[in-house]
């Protein structure tokens, strides 16, 4: 089986499906995902809220431009809650009064909050963990189911082709044309290959015979909680100002917890370690009068950096046709709907607006330098 598309997008994930469905207005595009179902690894495993002060500069951006897509979303969403509100209780120990005070500096609408308020907020504060405390009021969490199908509704509705069960097994310049053979025995072609594949990002390039630039994928894992007595439906986000753990609202009476962890790994189907399960429920008991009597679930995903921690989003100059959109750590879901627009407009070569400020800090080519 053989086939000719304008664009070829690898990896289904939520990057690779924006990409796909913002491209498929004007390109035919083939969408490739080597698993079952597509955002397997990392877009189903995500936590699904939406942070302002999350990330490095270039993600903020991206992520202050999306939020009107998430308050306003198109009619055929298909959920009436792309975005429910959550604010972010941020907790600044002695040790980390420093910390909340660079969140507070980015003046992204953190403001610092009584302890007395944090204790309303969060009933379950223990006195004496925090000397400070920020809140940020404009979070929220997303739909992530909704809004990845949403996309890969559209990619097929523009006549793009979602292809399961095809892994890229071998990518080839050919006389203008990318010709991808994929493990499904589909032989395609298209002028273009955007290289979405998150932890794979590398390992597709190398398939490709182009140097890899130093992905880091790296282990989040987390743990679903019963917090009773608490009532935790409409608790606020809860972390440390440093970031060393978070617990946020599951299923209205749930908590999910992590330790924030962010160990190096190799792409594959990451498991939890109870090592990571123990070390997070232990930092948020030193900061929440919760009794843990058991970890009702817990998982893992991969979150891959790259080695400055900025996305990586651009043309590998090596070769005509080959574009990166890779590194997006743990930022993917909240800067889709901008990093769409973005992705959509380098690939045309088109004006991207106000997101075209940060395209010289994402260049994947910094790393060849």
């Amino acid at each position: 089986m053989s086939a000719h598309f304008d664009v070829i997008v690898i990896g289904a994930g939520i990057v690779g499906a924006s990409a796909a469905a913002g491209l498929g207005a004007t390109h035919k595009v083939a969408l490739l995902e080597q698993e079952e179902q597509a955002g397997f690894h990392t877009t189903g495993r995500s936590a699904a809220i939406w942070i302002r002060n999350y990330g490095p500069p270039d993600v903020r951006l991206l992520t202050g431009l999306s939020y009107d897509f998430y308050q306003d979303p198109p009619a055929d969403i298909g959920t009436d809650k792309l975005a429910v509100g959550r604010e972010i209780l941020y907790l600044a120990p002695a040790d980390q009064t420093e910390a909340l005070d660079a969140l507070i500096g980015q003046g992204l609408g953190i403001e610092e909050i009584s302890m007395a308020k944090a204790k309303v907020l969060c009933p379950a504060l223990i006195d004496g963990y925090a000397v400070r405390a920020g809140l940020e009021s404009d979070g929220f969490d997303m739909d992530v189911a909704a809004l990845h199908q949403f996309y890969l509704r559209r990619v097929r509705q523009t006549g793009g082709q979602l292809m399961l069960r095809n892994r890229a097994a071998r990518i080839e310049r050919k006389n203008g044309v990318w010709e991808v053979e994929t493990s499904g025995d589909v032989v395609i072609t298209a002028p273009i290959v955007i290289n979405a594949a998150g932890a794979w990002g590398d390992e597709v390039a190398k398939i490709a015979g182009l140097q890899p630039i130093g992905l880091v994928p790296c282990r989040r894992t987390a743990a679903i909680i019963d917090p009773a007595p608490y009532e935790v439906e409409h608790w606020p986000m809860v972390q440390s100002a440093g970031h060393d753990w978070y617990v946020r609202t599951e299923a209205r009476t749930k908590l999910m917890v992590t330790p924030c962890d962010e160990t190096p790994d190799t792409p594959h189907d990451v498991q939890p370690d109870e090592l990571d399960v123990a070390i997070g429920i232990d930092r948020m008991q030193h900061a929440l009068n919760i009794e843990v009597r058991r970890v009702e679930h817990s998982w893992a995903g991969l979150r891959t950096f790259t080695q400055d921690r900025s996305l990586a989003f651009g043309w590998d100059n090596a070769t005509p046709g080959f574009f990166w959109c890779v590194g997006q750590g743990g930022y993917g879901i909240q800067t889709a709907p901008a990093a769409s627009v973005l992705v959509t407009a380098m690939v045309k070569g088109e004006d991207p607006g106000p997101a075209g400020a940060i395209i010289p800090a994402i260049d994947p080519m910094r790393f060849r330098k």
